[in-house]
C-alpha cells in the first residue's frame, strides 16, 4: 500500500511541480496506563499519513493528509502552498543513496503484540511495588511498530520498519512523617524490558530517599546517575545544532577545532548503532543515517546539518533532517547522541561529595550559554565511597559546557535514555545549594 501511494503522489506531483517528496507513514500501537495501583486506561492505536513536499521556481510546499481518497488534492495543496512561499535558494531534495542495513531495531514479537499483555505488564509493575511497600501513583506500558516510505523525484526510495516498548512506573513511599517520590523507565527496540525490575528500582529509590538531612552549601563533587545526566546534558543538542551555529545562537558558533571539552571525552552522533532507539537506515529527508564525530579526544570537528544548513553551510547533510511524524517537516534534530569516556572515576573512588539520580528543570537551561539551576532528585550524601545518607531538598548550579570540560565516567555501562546514550558521570566541581 505505501508503494502504492507514494508512487501515485510522485507521478501527480511532477505534472505541476520541478521536483517532489513523499513520506508515508504508518504506525501501531498497544498502550496502558496506571493511575494509582490500577491499569485505568489501555487502548489500540492505528494510523496512517502521507506527508508531501514539493519544490516549485524555488519555493517550497508542504501538505499532509491521512485520507488515501484526498491523496491527489493534497499534492495540489503542497502545490498551491508553495506558490504563496517566498524563494529559497537553499531549497533541495536528497540524491538517491545507498542505505545501511540497521540490526536489531525491529522485534516480531512486539509487532504481534496484543492489547492484553501491555495491560499485564502494567498489572506487574503495580504489584511489585505494592510488593515492596510502595504506592504507585502514575506510569504505563506502550508498545508500537512503525513502517515509513520515502521517495522523491531525484531517485531516493526506500522504506524502513522498526519497534519499541517502554515502560514507566512513578511512585510514593512514605516514613509516616512525610513522603519520597521516585521514578523510573526503560526502552527498548525488543520485547526484553523487565517490568519488575523497572518497579523494584523505583521503589529502591524512593524508600532510600526517605527522612532526608540537610546538607551544606558548597561547592562539591557531584556523580550524576543516567536520568540526571541526560537531563542535564540534554541542551547541548542546541550548541551543536547546524541552522543555530550559522544564526549565531551557538557557543561553539567559533570554536572549529578548538578545545571544547575534557581530552577524555569524545561525542558522535550515530544514527546506524544496533539497537539505538533513534537508528534507521535513512534519516526524514532520504539522506543515508551515518556516524558524525562531533568532538573527539575533547576538540570540536562538526555540528550536524538536515540538507538546507549543509548547502548554506558548503557542506553536506549528516542525515540529522528528523521528522516528528508525517504531519511534520523535516528539521534538525539528533539521532543517537554517544558520549564516549577515555577516564572513570566511580563513586568507590570519591571521598566527599553528592550522589544525584535525577534532575527537575533541565528545560530552563540557557541552551546559548549554558548556565542552569536545577532541583537534584533522589540525592544521597557520599562519604569515603559510600552512599551515607539521602539529601533533604537541594539545588545544583554550574554550566553545562564547563562540566563538559572537567567530567569523567563513573562508570563503564552506558544507558540511552531519549536521544543520548552515556555513562554516569562524575563532576569534579559543582555548586550544590542546600
Amino acid at each position: 500500500m505505501m508503494n502504492d501511494l507514494g508512487n501515485q503522489a510522485l507521478d501527480y506531483a511532477l505534472k505541476n511541480a520541478d521536483q517532489a517528496e513523499i513520506y508515508v507513514e504508518i504506525n501501531e500501537s498497544v498502550d496502558a496506563t496506571i493511575q494509582n495501583d490500577q491499569v485505568d486506561f489501555a487502548k489500540e492505536a492505528y494510523s496512517m499519513g502521507v506527508g508531501i513536499r514539493v519544490i516549485k521556481d524555488d519555493r517550497m510546499g508542504f501538505a499532509y493528509t491521512t485520507q488515501n481518497e484526498r491523496l491527489l488534492e493534497t499534492v495540489d495543496k503542497a502545490i498551491s502552498n508553495a506558490k504563496a512561499n517566498l524563494v529559497d535558494e537553499n531549497l533541495l531534495f536528497a540524491q538517491k543513496s545507498n542505505y545501511p542495513k540497521i540490526k536489531e531495531i525491529y522485534d516480531h514479537k512486539i509487532e504481534t503484540m496484543e492489547l492484553e499483555e501491555s495491560i499485564e505488564l502494567g498489572k506487574s509493575m503495580i504489584g511489585t511495588v505494592l510488593d515492596k511497600n510502595c504506592e504507585p501513583t502514575s506510569g504505563g506500558v506502550s508498545a508500537g511498530v512503525s513502517k515509513f516510505l520515502i521517495t522523491n523525484s531525484e531517485g531516493v526510495f526506500c522504506e524502513d520498519i522498526s519497534t519499541y516498548i517502554s515502560a514507566f512506573i512513578a511512585v510514593n513511599a512514605s516514613d509516616g512523617e512525610g513522603v519520597s517520590t521516585a521514578s523510573e523507565s526503560d526502552t527498548s527496540r525488543k520485547l526484553d524490558i523487565d517490568s519488575e525490575k523497572i518497579a523494584q528500582k523505583a521503589c529502591e529509590i524512593a524508600l532510600n530517599s526517605r527522612r532526608g538531612k540537610r546538607i551544606e552549601t558548597g561547592d562539591t563533587k557531584v556523580l550524576l546517575d543516567y536520568h540526571a545526566t541526560s537531563g542535564l546534558i540534554s541542551n547541548i543538542s542546541q550548541a551543536i545544532n547546524g541552522d543555530n551555529v550559522q544564526r549565531g545562537r551557538s557557543i561553539y558558533a567559533d570554536k572549529m577545532n578548538q578545545k571544547v571539552s575534557s581530552s577524555s571525552l569524545s561525542i558522535h552522533d550515530d544514527g546506524t548503532i544496533k539497537g539505538g532507539l533513534n537508528s534507521s537506515r535513512v534519516d526524514g529527508e532520504g539522506t543515508p543515517s551515518q556516524k558524525t564525530v562531533i568532538v573527539d579526544d575533547g576538540v570540536l570537528r562538526n555540528f550536524i546539518y538536515d540538507l538546507k544548513t549543509a548547502k548554506k553551510g558548503n557542506t553536506k547533510s549528516t542525515g540529522n533532517g528528523m521528522r516528528s511524524s508525517y504531519a511534520d517537516m523535516p528539521e534538525i534534530g539528533l539521532s543517537n547522541l554517544i558520549f564516549d569516556f577515555k577516564e572513570y572515576q566511580p563513586l568507590s573512588d570519591i571521598n566527599s561529595g553528592v550522589y544525584v539520580t535525577d534532575i527537575l528543570g533541565a528545560h530552563t537551561a540557557n541552551p546559548i550559554s549554558g548556565d542552569f539551576s536545577v532541583e537534584a532528585m533522589n540525592a544521597f550524601k557520599i562519604e569515603k565511597g559510600e552512599l551515607k545518607h539521602p539529601v533533604k531538598k537541594a539545588m545544583l548550579s554550574g554550566n553545562l559546557f564547563d562540566i563538559l570540560k572537567e567530567a569523567n565516567a563513573a562508570s563503564k555501562k552506558t544507558r540511552q535514555l531519549g536521544s543520548y546514550i552515556t555513562p554516569q558521570i562524575t563532576v569534579a566541581n559543582l555548586r550544590v545549594i542546600a
